[in-house]
């Protein structure tokens, strides 16, 4: 079997969101999903605001992402989440 790699752009509700904190809590629910966190970066949006894009693999036994991303939309001030990119890796 092979692994999925997924990058995610999480969009806050504001500029006042502390990312630091948000991503500590976005990362929880990836680990509680069984993924590996590979790289967490931020990135300016416009007006202040600045997402946050965060790579990321698991197993692809689990299936899609789609349980995980509603999960890291419940986060309070999370406003959306958007799945940029989705790979297979063999290996």
């Amino acid at each position: 079997m092979a692994n999925v790699i997924v990058k995610i752009k999480v969009m806050p509700e504001n500029p006042e969101i502390n990312l630091d904190k948000l991503s500590e809590e976005i990362n929880k629910k990836i680990i509680e999903f069984e993924g590996h966190i590979h790289k967490t970066e931020k990135i300016p949006i416009a007006f202040g605001l600045v997402a946050l894009e965060i790579i990321f693999m698991y197993d692809e036994k689990k299936g899609d992402s789609e349980p995980l991303e509603k999960d890291i939309e419940s986060i309070d001030g999370v406003q959306s989440v958007e799945v940029i990119d989705v790979r297979r890796a063999f290996g």
